[in-house]
């Protein structure tokens, strides 16, 4: 198998869905343009006529989210027209499926050069618009029919595992909170981030940072939020990912390619894994799926050093963590927070994930191998697992 890796990787700032966000005015397509412009810019170094293939994911694939985006955007974006492109959905696993199967491509000799992306405007998309499930589902009671909410998927985990409790689950979603704002005082997320103007009815501004991030929380505050899906529940707003606007992208290469443009490698993929679980159990997915790429990979859950996991809900973390028996604050796990606070833009959440394990791996020579992982919408996980070429051996403080 041919050597993959992953070059580097950009996103635009996250905004609030609805209204009230900055991108309420700003075409999706548009986003997704002005990521891959970043991506471009940022590695002059790379010919553009020989990026064999464009993959963006999008979950709601109509309006300005439609029409096969890697292609449109690839123009859009000034790309050679010689140059190819796909649209994918995963659902929230949308990036990190074509991020994998481009490394595949990459690693089977197919391709050279290839750029994964994702993108979603959950403000003027809202998860599940338009789309028509078959009555078999619910009629055949193959699916329950509450299995696409989101938010009782997250409640049934609470309800399974007992000793995931609202308590841990707040506990979570605070330090989330924390560790964003920590990261964006230390300067860690900025670098990734390609500024965007926006439009809105006070006028033009630009997005440098994330809009949606809440690091005043508290345990108390969270405690006497709602529960908005289920009465007496556990799921709070508090302790799941809000609606998001946003897009991120990424350039993966053979390490020969690399090699022969200069281009220096942030990742090696090692292997990656797609597993089912129960729709009604939708964030148990990550499970199954980081077992596979384990056992492909010839690795256990000890050797891995640092953990981004899709904080989907803080619960469906949670629930990975007790698997394989990590504890709720080891520090391996999101040292930056996550989509609690930064917000989940479902199909583009996935290289998020990966552009923070590299910067992460650039500083910490100690640690050899890193995870991203998510759960998926209708009871699926995926995870992949790559290696950090700074690796030195020596083991951290």
């Amino acid at each position: 198998m041919r050597e993959v890796v992953f070059v580097d990787g950009v996103r635009t700032p996250f905004g609030r869905a609805g209204e009230k966000g900055m991108y309420a005015a700003t075409r999706a397509d548009d986003l997704a343009v002005k990521a891959l412009q970043g991506l471009v810019e940022r590695n002059p170094e790379v010919p553009l006529d020989r990026i064999d293939d464009v993959g963006i994911a999008a979950t709601t694939q109509q309006g300005d989210q439609g029409l096969t985006l890697g292609r449109t955007v690839a123009i859009l974006a000034g790309l050679p027209t010689t140059v190819p492109g796909f649209a994918l959905d995963r659902m929230c696993a949308g990036a990190m499926t074509t991020a994998s199967f481009m490394g595949a491509a990459i690693g089977a000799g197919q391709y050279d050069l290839a750029v994964a992306g994702g993108v979603e405007h959950m403000g003027r998309h809202p998860i599940g618009e338009g789309s028509d499930p078959n009555p078999r589902f619910v009629a055949e009671k193959l699916v329950s029919p509450d299995a696409l909410n989101m938010g009782m998927t997250a409640e049934r985990l609470h309800d399974r595992f007992p000793q995931l409790t609202k308590e841990r689950s707040d506990r979570f979603g605070m330090l989330s909170q924390q560790k964003v704002q920590a990261a964006y005082d230390r300067g860690d997320i900025q670098a990734d981030l390609v500024p965007v103007a926006f439009q809105s009815a006070a006028g033009w501004g630009v997005a440098t940072e994330d809009e949606g991030r809440r690091p005043e929380t508290t345990m108390e505050g969270l405690a006497q939020l709602k529960t908005p899906f289920r009465p007496h529940g556990r799921v709070t707003a508090g302790t799941s990912s809000p609606l998001t606007d946003g897009a991120t992208m990424s350039l993966l290469a053979g390490g020969d390619t690399a090699k022969e443009l200069g281009l220096k490698p942030k990742m090696r993929l090692v292997s990656f894994a797609f597993a089912g679980v129960e729709p009604e159990v939708m964030g148990l997915g990550p499970v199954p799926s980081t077992e596979k790429a384990l056992k492909k990979a010839g690795l256990s859950i000890t050797d891995i050093g640092l953990f981004e996991l899709n904080e989907a809900f803080a619960v469906q973390v949670l629930s990975l963590l007790d698997h394989f028996d990590i504890a709720d604050d080891d520090p391996r796990v999101n040292m930056w927070g996550g989509a609690i606070a930064l917000g989940h833009p479902l199909a583009a959440t996935g290289v998020r994930l990966m552009i923070q394990l590299a910067r992460q791996f650039e500083q910490r020579p100690d640690v050899r191998y890193g995870i991203t992982a998510m759960c998926v919408g209708l009871g699926q996980g995926g995870t992949q697992i790559w290696e950090n070429p700074h690796y030195n051996g020596k083991k951290g403080k």
